[in-house]
């Protein structure tokens, strides 16, 4: 993992919906995922949900 970076706005953030109880809109977010945090490992459908965002398709052997 990497170090605890957080990038944008904090409050579309996974982290920050779960602890507001938001589910709905964390199951919205998480439907079809194509990025991970590296700081927790939640997985959302746009870098714009996740702290510290990669792309899921850079994590694959022979990814970016």
């Amino acid at each position: 993992m990497s170090d605890n970076t957080c990038v944008g706005e904090h409050t579309v953030h996974i982290c920050e919906l779960a602890s507001k109880g938001k589910h709905v809109e964390i199951q919205k977010v998480t439907k079809y995922p194509k990025f991970m945090c590296l700081n927790c490992g939640r997985v959302a459908e746009y870098k714009k949900n996740l702290c510290n965002p990669i792309a899921i398709e850079d994590l694959r052997p022979g990814g970016a």
